[in-house]
């Protein structure tokens, strides 16, 4: 995806999601709480799809908020089951059915918006003119890292592997998934931040996590949400559809399970 630019007078306001995994209900709880109407933007560091059972809804919800949105690899994986390809894994078939039931539900307009994404994106943000030329702020959005769309990058990660990562990167901000754990490090003059998953947290809070950003001039503002949402939606939606039982528990729990 070319690097999207934008130049604003006011403060640049981005609302920051990741690993939302198909939960609808998640999406319309954060737009109750924090108004996407009032961010420019909408970033989504991939992993939208597979565990709860809404995938044309969330997909409309990104295509509706027009996000910015990359491939996480349960998305590339439910690719691979469209394309008709070999998936050796996830080989487990109390796993393996919420990727073939997810592929199986997408409809034709999803289908095509979710091969269209890419691993990696980029975002442009150009402050007001001063004394001297504007120096756009690069915003890379990954959903691992920017070395590797696989890797998992923690709040605990040795500082030495960011200052590495710095040097992979022109971007002044980072934003990535996967991991599903939220924080902010200033590392290498490179700000770093996971907003913690939307969808399906492991932390033994079911509460979903996003994060919003603000660029101000040379001012970048992080903020991190927990937020409760409609747990009992998404139970009844994996139950309805006949889904392994494990994932209400993992839902309801807010860890992984298996």
């Amino acid at each position: 995806m070319p690097p999207r630019i934008t130049t604003d007078l006011m403060p640049t306001r981005i609302l920051l999601l990741a690993d939302i995994h198909g939960n609808f209900p998640a999406l319309a709880a954060i737009a109750g709480q924090l108004n996407p109407a009032s961010f420019q933007f909408i970033v989504n560091c991939g992993d939208s799809l597979v565990y709860a059972p809404f995938a044309n809804e969330t997909i409309g919800w990104l295509i509706a908020h027009q996000a910015i949105s990359i491939l996480g690899n349960t998305d590339e994986k439910v690719i691979k089951f469209l394309q008709g390809k070999k998936v050796k894994k996830p080989g487990r078939a109390e796993k393996r059915i919420m990727y073939t039931s997810t592929a199986d539900a997408l409809g034709p307009a999803e289908q095509r918006y979710l091969m269209a994404l890419g691993q990696s994106a980029e975002l442009s943000i150009v402050p007001p003119a001063g004394p001297l030329p504007p120096e756009p702020v690069k915003i890379g959005i990954f959903h691992g890292s920017p070395a590797d769309p696989d890797e998992f990058l923690f709040a605990d990660t040795p500082d030495a592997r960011f200052h590495e990562l710095a040097k992979k990167t022109d971007c002044r901000i980072v934003v990535t998934g996967h991991s599903h754990t939220p924080y902010h490090k200033i590392l290498s003059g490179v700000h770093f931040i996971n907003p913690g998953s939307a969808g399906r947290m492991f932390d033994g809070d079911p509460r979903i996590s996003c994060a919003s950003l603000e660029i101000a001039g040379e001012a970048i503002t992080v903020r991190h949400f927990r937020i409760e949402y409609a747990i009992d939606e998404v139970v009844a939606a994996i139950r309805k559809q006949g889904l392994p039982e494990i994932y209400t528990a993992m839902f309801v729990q807010g860890r992984k399970l298996n």
